[in-house]
């Protein structure tokens, strides 16, 4: 008599991922990730400005408050735009249910994503998915009203989110040159928006040669708070130091630091030439940065794709607010293999999950949080706040915006 064995298929046994768009930055947002052929995620937009909403590329559309707003919108009132999703959450019940992890992404600010993501991501909470908020603050020139919006909507979704990445608008004209056009700046932000949804959900995804997994992820970032991801791409003999270093020195920061992290988790992916120095060098890098006691959780992806290439993604939980301090990669330039893994605690957890695979305002005064850019898996850096920045734009400049409200 034979014994039957039978497996899960695939698709049953993934993390399944919801990304909700929440009002005009959270759905010009959601259509960059969209075009740029983001996979293995399902959209949702939620807007109370139904136009906008109809021109959403998301395949789950919710309008929120029809009775409320009438379709009009929220009018950069963050009241209205709370009530409009207190008016729907049945809706948003039935689009979230069966996610084992929802981003949440809004710009903070304004009215329909600074009152209705916190309202969704506890929706999505109260049903056991991990949350993740990657929200916007203001540009100084939208005012301080959207400012304080901003904060008061980054502190309501930080109590109701497990981790909350902030972008500040304003560091990404530090990084541009002066001739930017207001376009190409707000397209610039929804593509950070992009890469850090993307660098975590490829994490999941993504099997690797050592594997970091749904499981992993949630056990950084479940209850964490503020969080910081960072992403460095680097070549040469030093590639792995190098993109290490640039993942936990992004520019984009706010107001946070790798520096007594408690939480960690670094991925590499590389090369099939990807060499056991490298990776030890590059992570106690991390690791001399992170707390004596951090959990320290690490992978590797391996892509024969790429050639001479390193890319590091850090993601970092559990660390005290403060001003981000570099980690010079200078301090490690004489430092042996062994040296740099002898830097880091002795004490520090590193669980290791093997899987074999073919193949990675802050004050009033808000400053953005970077993403150095990565290919398969990412690293990004950013606390995450609250932010709506499209719903204040004058209404000639959103015209000019595909998909903006």
């Amino acid at each position: 008599m034979g014994i039957s064995i039978e497996f899960a298929d695939d698709a049953e046994l993934q993390a399944r991922i919801k990304v909700v768009g929440i009002g005009g930055s959270g759905g010009n947002a959601l259509n960059t990730m969209i075009r740029s052929g983001l996979e293995g995620v399902e959209f949702i937009a939620a807007n109370t400005d139904a136009q906008a909403l109809d021109r959403s590329l998301a395949q789950v559309k919710i309008q929120l408050g029809p009775t409320l707003t009438r379709g009009l919108g929220a009018g950069g009132n963050p009241d209205v735009g709370r009530k409009a999703a207190l008016e729907d959450v049945q809706r948003i019940s039935e689009a979230l249910e069966g996610a084992d992890m929802v981003f949440i992404t809004a710009g903070m600010g304004g009215g329909t994503g600074t009152g209705a993501a916190p309202i969704i991501s506890q929706i999505a909470q109260d049903q056991g998915a991990l949350t993740v908020g990657v929200v916007t603050k203001p540009f100084l020139f939208e005012g301080r009203k959207r400012a304080k919006n901003a904060e008061r909507g980054v502190q309501e979704l930080s109590e109701s989110i497990d981790s909350i990445i902030t972008i500040p608008n304003q560091r990404l004209m530090s990084l541009g040159d002066d001739d930017i056009t207001m376009l190409d700046a707000f397209a610039r932000a929804d593509d950070v928006l992009l890469q850090a949804v993307q660098g975590i959900s490829d994490l999941i995804i993504n099997a690797g040669m050592i594997n970091v997994d749904f499981a992993d992820v949630k056990t950084i970032m479940v209850n964490n708070g503020r969080a910081l991801m960072g992403t460095g791409i680097a070549k040469g003999d030093r590639r792995a130091l190098e993109a290490a270093e640039m993942a936990i020195n992004s520019p984009l920061l706010d107001e946070v630091s790798v520096q007594g992290a408690t939480g960690i988790l670094i991925n590499f992916t590389a090369g099939p030439d990807i060499k056991l120095r490298e990776i030890n060098e590059a992570a106690g890098l991390v690791q001399q940065a992170a707390h004596e006691e951090a959990e320290i959780i690490f992978g590797v992806v391996t892509d024969s794709n790429l050639s001479d290439t390193v890319k590091v993604t850090v993601i970092a939980t559990g660390f005290e607010r403060g001003a981000h301090a570099p980690i010079p990669l200078g301090l490690h330039h004489g430092a042996s293999s062994s040296q740099a893994a002898n830097g880091a605690s002795a004490n520090r957890a590193i669980r290791q999950t093997s899987s074999r695979s073919d193949d990675l305002s802050s004050t009033l005064e808000g400053v953005p949080a970077t993403v150095p850019q990565t290919v398969g898996t990412r690293a990004f850096g950013a606390s995450a706040l609250h932010d709506e920045a499209v719903l204040d734009i004058p209404a000639y400049l959103r015209r000019g915006r595909p998909g903006a409200e």
